[in-house]
């Protein structure tokens, strides 16, 4: 059913790709915005081409960016594309290869259609309801899927936004919890639905419905959870688009661990 929407938003992430890669490999300024996050040109540059690509092939769909302003008709629109042209502008400022580009669609609160563009190495991880998750690199195409681990577990942590309420729960769980790694923006969950880790955590508030939805579609489509810490499905197109209890990222429902 949503194969169409897919194709589109690839092709969307691979035409802000290479505006990215343009700006990340010249020199740039860094502004700072009102709550504080950095925003370069690239992110800038990047969500206009997505906007502009996505509204010529479906007009009628309501766009949620990060770097637009927030236009409140969406909330009456079924379709809603979600998009973060640089998730982890940090990471793109300090020259480290773990940002990405998030695109979703949400169709009524549920978010349908995901892919996620690693524009310094080209993979792209997508995936859509009902047809799977896959990983795109070098030409060859790949169906993903979590692993099946419950111990010896791998958890990924975040470069620059790793909390301490995290720790008490990864030393909690140091029995089953051996290894820990960093990884920049939705590489996270895309590592897990790829399955080459099981559990990422983010116990706070702090990311918003851009940051999650592609990834979300993808951790989902290859067999794995993706809840906030209550256990509740994260939804999608709400007033309120900060994820206030954050997430918990695993490859099966026996290591929610918290």
């Amino acid at each position: 059913m949503w194969e169409e929407q897919l194709k589109t938003a690839i092709e969307a992430g691979l035409k802000a790709m290479k505006e990215i890669l343009r700006i990340y490999h010249s020199q740039f300024d860094v502004e700072i915005k009102k709550d504080q996050s950095p925003v370069t040109i690239a992110d800038k540059n990047a969500d206009r081409i997505i906007r502009q690509y996505l509204h010529n092939k479906y007009p009628k769909y309501a766009l949620l960016t990060e770097e637009s302003k927030d236009d409140k008709n969406r909330l009456n629109n079924d379709y809603v594309w979600i998009v973060d042209p640089v998730d982890g502008t940090r990471n793109f400022i300090a020259h480290q290869g773990d940002f990405c580009t998030n695109i979703a669609l949400a169709y009524k609160h549920e978010a349908v259609v995901g892919v996620v563009v690693v524009p310094l190495t080209g993979e792209i991880y997508y995936a859509a309801k009902g047809l799977g998750a896959f990983y795109r690199h070098k030409g060859i195409v790949e169906r993903i899927h979590v692993n099946d681990k419950t111990d010896n577990l791998t958890v990924l942590r975040s470069i620059f936004h790793s909390k301490e309420s995290e720790d008490i729960v990864i030393v909690k769980h140091a029995d089953k919890i051996t290894k820990q790694e960093k990884w920049g923006s939705a590489l996270k969950p895309c590592r897990i639905a790829h399955g080459l880790a099981e559990l990422s955590y983010r116990l706070s508030d702090g990311t918003k419905e851009w940051d999650t939805a592609a990834p979300q579609v993808i951790v989902e489509q290859a067999g794995g959870i993706f809840l906030d810490p209550d256990r509740n499905r994260i939804m999608y197109n709400r007033e309120d688009v900060h994820n206030h209890k954050g997430y918990v990222i695993c490859n099966r429902i026996e290591n929610f661990l918290l």
